[in-house]
């Protein structure tokens, strides 16, 4: 007993000095304190001296700086043949950006009083002004049936009112005439606008995402600064981004699009300039653009300017009335009615100038881009996919309470419980992430990998709650017309999964692959180092690696043990969530370095373990912006059920991607070491239960605050060209006669009444005395309202043939 007792403390103690990353020197005197207990009161094999005394000696040898410098010098010289290769686009693009709290996943260790505390934005005055005033305005006007149906445009007036409104310049600061709004208000006004009309949202979105004004602001020179930001903010030039091309897509640093620097008289003048060939594709606003942002190679075989032949990826602003460029077509994007198009030009010069930055900027395009994408990705398409689901969460709980088969509503039936509680569960985990980065945004983080954990996540639950929507409505979703609120987000959620990095590039290598370039504490200082050849930072940093490795491995095995609880986490009606979201957060951490080190380099070509491993890495940045949001709305217990399913299931998909990688680690040992470390009692997260489920569903198909927090900002003003707002109206007042229904149904059942249809029912009751007068004015009218609602529209058939 004594003796097993001591082996558990002598386990405790080295488990303790692991996880805490002792000092080589605490080891040192560790070992020799347990060299010498064991020999006072026991009577030790001799390979147990041995590998005590041998423990000794190595700790207290790697203990004396000189030595250990030795060894790491050795080891970097063996290591700088096996480093990565990487180009410097490549290189660029996994660096850009910086980091928030996707950092601390990466160090396997959550501080919850650190996520808890973190700043929220609140609204200025101007801003909170122009969401209830200039936002409300433009959603009355939009009328999407006719954007997408009869104009495939904007009509003038709405171009008008956004330009008006400067709608173009919510990232302009005021001092060009632009509004200088935080990313939280621009997230609320384009979730607004993308429920409304995507035509329109896009159309705003654009010019305040990857574009000539993002760019401008932090790398234009004052003179394009002073010259161009005050016209886009006001509309008087409207902007374009032209990156894609027909051989370089998500590709997009092998674009064959050139400049070559030359000289040209112009005006009886020799000018220093380029010229320009490019042929692009996808590029939205330019159809109408006044100024084109071109990404293109720049060369210079003459050497004039003295920097050589290749001047890398180079991005100027082309003015769309310069002879030369071609511009004005359309795409047709899934039948919506944004303006996208190509763009062409052969040998167009321009003076060097147009350059963004001027030509000290040239060849730092590609640095530009990925920098500034990082903060477009993360506020942009997540919005986009957050408004869609919004507005599907409002329309689908009120439809599926409204519309009633085998005489009673079609929410009561389990069927449809199961998809109501994924589109509310998504929702919620969307609206809570796209939260969580713009505040980081606000606070000055350009969250590269936030952002595309964004973009890709929100854009594919998005998909989902779609499709669940669509099911629900069934005939009422695919029949398009003016009173459709569902058909065209149907049709056009394919262009948000395949702009900014289709998502499964995004899945496969940006998120895993960015994330642990950017945001590992140690593999970047020690790349560093070994490009540099610094010894002392390598043995710094190789050495705190090692320390950190083993201490992940050791808590790991230990959180598996005991899977998290005994963790010390915040006192709140959701602990055990945060308990596991640093159980898996160790977890991530110790199996990325298991890999890295296994796999190496070749981890990147090996696309689904690094896709599972961004997998893991979302869920964890998922469920903390969860817990943030859940926080910081009070904890209202009426959203718990709401917070419970959403942690269940970003559990169970994190578990879920572990046991891939687990089962699909390349080698056998492997395989069975991390079962037995990180999954010793096998699966332990299951999907949310069914009795959680049809919590969620009621929630959605009653009116209550929970409803209302998840449906946030959605426009619903029962006007005649808006069918969410009608079917919103018709679904309050159903609900609010629903007691005055009830004496009806009774006397049905009663069979007190022999009329046939609904409303000839509701006269009847009237004149039997079952209902009063009021009463029956008021079923009549939540009758009427509902009955408008779950129409769909017909045609005669010349309206709807296009004949030229």
């Amino acid at each position: 007993m004594f003796v097993s007792l001591s082996v558990v403390v002598v386990i405790g103690i080295f488990a303790f000095l692991t996880i805490n990353q002792a000092a080589i020197g605490v080891w040192a005197i560790t070992n020799l304190l347990l060299l010498g207990l064991i020999n006072r009161f026991f009577t030790p094999a001799l390979w147990l001296n041995l590998l005590l005394i041998g423990g000794t000696l190595l700790c207290a040898l790697a203990a004396v700086p000189i030595l250990r410098q030795y060894l790491s010098a050795y080891l970097l010289k063996k290591l700088k043949p096996l480093r990565p290769r990487m180009s410097s686009t490549e290189k660029e693009a996994l660096e850009a950006g910086d980091v928030s709290w996707e950092g601390h996943i990466f160090k396997g260790k959550v501080d919850f009083t650190e996520l808890q505390n973190l700043p929220t934005h609140v609204l200025s005055t101007d801003e909170q002004a122009f969401i209830d005033g200039p936002l409300q305005e433009l959603c009355r006007l939009l009328d999407d049936w006719q954007i997408t149906h009869h104009h495939t445009d904007l009509p003038e007036n709405i171009w008008n009112f956004i330009k008006k409104q400067r709608f173009f310049g919510m990232i302009i600061p005021k001092q060009y005439g632009g509004l200088e709004f935080s990313a939280t208000a621009q997230t609320i006004i384009l979730t607004t606008v993308y429920g409304r009309s995507i035509t329109a949202a896009t159309t705003i979105s654009v010019p305040n995402s990857l574009g000539p004004a993002e760019l401008l602001l932090h790398y234009g020179t004052k003179a394009q600064q002073d010259y161009y930001l005050p016209r886009l903010a006001c509309g008087t030039d409207i902007p374009c981004f032209a990156l894609t091309s027909p051989q370089a897509g998500s590709d997009a640093a092998s674009i064959t699009d050139s400049g070559v620097i030359c000289r040209q008289i112009v005006d009886n003048q020799e000018v220093l300039g380029m010229r320009l060939t490019w042929s692009k594709r996808y590029i939205t606003l330019c159809p109408v653009a006044t100024v084109i942002g071109l990404a293109f190679k720049l060369y210079d075989p003459d050497n004039l300017l003295g920097q050589g032949h290749d001047l890398g990826i180079t991005c100027a602003l082309i003015p769309a009335n310069t002879p030369g460029v071609n511009h004005g077509r359309r795409h047709f994007p899934l039948n919506t009615g944004f303006l996208n198009g190509p763009t062409h030009g052969h040998e167009v010069f321009v003076p060097l100038d147009v350059i963004i930055g001027g030509p000290n900027q040239i060849g730092q395009g590609w640095r530009m881009l990925m920098e500034c994408l990082s903060a477009g990705r993360a506020i942009s398409l997540p919005s986009s996919a957050v408004g869609g689901a919004r507005a599907a969460a409002l329309s689908t709980g009120a439809y599926a309470r409204i519309r009633r088969q085998f005489k009673q509503p079609i929410a009561s039936f389990e069927g449809i419980e199961e998809p109501l509680a994924r589109i509310a569960g998504q929702t919620y985990i969307m609206d809570a992430a796209l939260s969580f980065a713009a505040a980081a945004v606000d606070n000055g983080a350009r969250p590269a990998v936030a952002g595309a954990i964004l973009k890709y996540h929100t854009t594919e639950r998005a998909r989902q709650v779609c499709l669940d929507a669509m099911d629900v409505h069934g005939g009422k979703g695919i029949c398009l017309g003016p009173r459709n609120y569902l058909g065209r987000g149907f049709q056009n959620m394919p262009i948000s999964i395949t702009v900014e990095g289709a998502n499964i590039l995004t899945r496969s290598l940006i998120i895993f692959g960015q994330g642990v370039m950017r945001c590992h504490p140690y593999i970047q200082p020690i790349l560093n180092a070994l490009d540099k050849q610094d010894v002392a930072k390598f043995d710094e940093s190789l050495w705190s690696y090692v320390a950190f490795y083993f201490a992940n491995a050791t808590q790991s095995v230990l959180l598996s043990l005991t899977d998290g609880y005994g963790i010390k986490a915040p006192a709140s009606r959701v602990k055990r969530y945060y308990q596991l979201l640093s159980r898996y957060t160790t977890q991530f951490a110790f199996l990325m370095d298991f890999c890295l080190a296994l796999i190496g380099g070749d981890l990147k070509r090996k696309e689904k373990l690094s896709g599972r491993l961004g997998d893991m890495l979302s869920m964890l940045y998922l469920l903390s912006a969860v817990l943030k949001r859940y926080h910081d709305d009070g904890e209202p217990p009426e959203d718990l059920p709401l917070v419970q399913w959403c942690c269940q299931d970003l559990l169970m998909s994190c578990e879920s991607a572990l046991a891939g990688i687990i089962t699909n680690f390349p080698y056998l040992w492997g395989r069975i070491v991390l079962r037995i470390m990180l999954m010793p009692w096998g699966r332990r997260r299951m999907m949310p239960s069914d009795k959680l489920g049809a919590q969620l569903a009621q929630m959605l198909s009653t009116p209550n605050e929970t409803r209302n927090r998840l449906t946030r900002f959605v426009f619903k003003e029962p006007q005649a060209n808006c069918p969410i707002g009608r079917l919103e109206q018709a679904f309050l007042d159903t609900w609010a006669t629903k007691e005055i229904e009830a004496l009806l149904i009774n006397a049905i059942k009663a069979k007190k009444l022999t009329a046939l249809s609904y409303a000839d029912k509701i006269l009847e009751a009237q004149e039997k005395n079952i209902l009063n007068e009021t009463q029956a004015a008021h079923l009549m009218a939540a009758e009427a309202g509902r009955q408008d609602a779950i129409a769909v529209d017909d045609f005669d058939d010349n309206e709807l043939r296009r004949e030229f």
